[in-house]
């Protein structure tokens, strides 16, 4: 006979609030945040998600988070069971009756439950479920003098699905995995032709030493929201003489090992500054001029720009 948990464990305090269209509502008690087993999400990986951040009761670049979702469901053929618009008013009041202005919130869409096969067909319906959780400070906020990275030798994903923010995440979790094994922040991936494609959940790119900002082709990766962001504020580097210009281009390991700047890119990490790669000391062994300009405009947009920030609180 098993036991049910008299109170939330206490890895489930960080647990803020659950949204679930399966229930038809939202739940504060994480022994309520239940997923039915024979949804196709849990034993297939069948589905698509979001990782929004709330900063001071603000959901950042929302809009562009859900474009892409959208996207993501069409690649896999999912409807969601609510308009666009809809799912961001049900994220946001998932967040609201979580309490905190300084949170994340995860959008997951499912095939749904109705059996344990295969077969995408024998779900009923396509549901969505919302967990919001406290935020962690970001990278350089309790590491400000940088990330270590090493390459790792996961293999990536196939184009058609490392372009897909779908839920089966395994190649990602055996990088992380392969990060904190060989006691490094991040690992960045390589495919088979030597060149770099992505980190376990973050993009990455370089400052080249003639001082332009490069970030790999699209082909074989996500192309990050936080990513897209720092790549319009990059843009007005470049008239300011702060970098030279932008490319979109394959980049070798060696490349990133020679580089002025590595930075890397998420939701969760905003821009990271990378120190060192490997053996090698990146630039001076300290944030640079590039990471410092972009960290500073991403901050601004997260706590200023009225077209990016949508209110909860």
């Amino acid at each position: 006979m098993v036991s049910l948990r008299e109170k939330p464990a206490e890895w489930q305090q960080k647990y803020l609030a659950f949204y679930s269209s399966f229930l038809g509502g939202i739940v504060k008690d994480p022994r309520a945040m239940l997923v039915p087993v024979d949804d196709h999400l849990v034993h297939r990986g069948d589905g698509v998600f979001e990782t929004l951040k709330c900063r001071h009761g603000h959901v950042y670049n929302l809009g562009q988070h859900l474009d892409r979702l959208l996207k993501s469901c069409v690649r896999i053929g999912l409807v969601l069971p609510v308009d666009r618009d809809t799912l961001g008013r049900i994220a946001c009041d998932t967040i609201h009756a979580g309490g905190d202005p300084d949170c994340l919130a995860r959008i997951l869409v499912s095939r749904g439950p109705g059996g344990l096969s295969v077969d995408p067909y024998e779900s009923i319906a396509p549901q969505v479920y919302i967990v919001v959780y406290q935020a962690k400070l970001s990278f350089m906020e309790h590491q400000p003098e940088g990330a270590t990275c090493a390459f790792s030798d996961i293999p990536g994903k196939p184009p058609y699905f490392a372009t897909i923010k779908t839920c089966n995440y395994l190649p990602n979790v055996l990088m992380k995995k392969q990060a904190v094994d060989r006691d490094v922040d991040f690992v960045i991936g390589v495919d088979e032709a030597g060149h770099v494609t992505e980190g376990p959940t973050e993009n990455i790119a370089i400052v080249t030493p003639g001082g332009i900002l490069a970030r790999p082709e699209e082909t074989a990766l996500l192309t990050g929201t936080t990513l897209m962001r720092g790549m319009h504020l990059a843009e007005a580097l470049v008239a300011r003489g702060v970098i030279n210009g932008l490319e979109v281009r394959s980049i070798t390991r060696d490349e990133v090992q020679q580089a002025a700047e590595v930075l890397i890119f998420g939701t969760t990490t905003d821009v990271t500054a990378v120190i060192q790669v490997e053996e090698q000391v990146i630039g001076d062994g300290a944030p640079g001029p590039v990471w410092r300009a972009l960290h500073e405009g991403l901050v601004d947009e997260l706590e200023r720009h009225p077209d990016l920030r949508t209110r909860v609180f």
